[in-house]
């Protein structure tokens, strides 16, 4: 009983062990994800920026004064 024990015991610390180094590696790909989330949300809001910027320098482009304004 004693001997099964133990067997038992070192299952359970090895099992624990794996889930510990699963843990630190989820908790590292999710700290990489979020530095990618934040870099791309920068990404797209200066991009939508950018784009609104130049449908307003377009429009403004395309507007043609009337001659009485010249």
């Amino acid at each position: 009983m004693n001997e099964s024990l133990e067997a038992r015991l070192v299952r359970v610390e090895s099992h624990l062990a794996h889930l510990e180094k699963l843990c630190d590696d989820l908790n590292r790909i999710v700290a990489e994800q979020d530095k990618t989330l934040t870099r791309l949300r920068t990404q797209q809001r200066t991009t939508t920026e950018l784009l609104a910027n130049q449908e307003l320098e377009r429009i403004h482009a395309d507007q043609t004064k009337p001659p009485h304004y010249a």
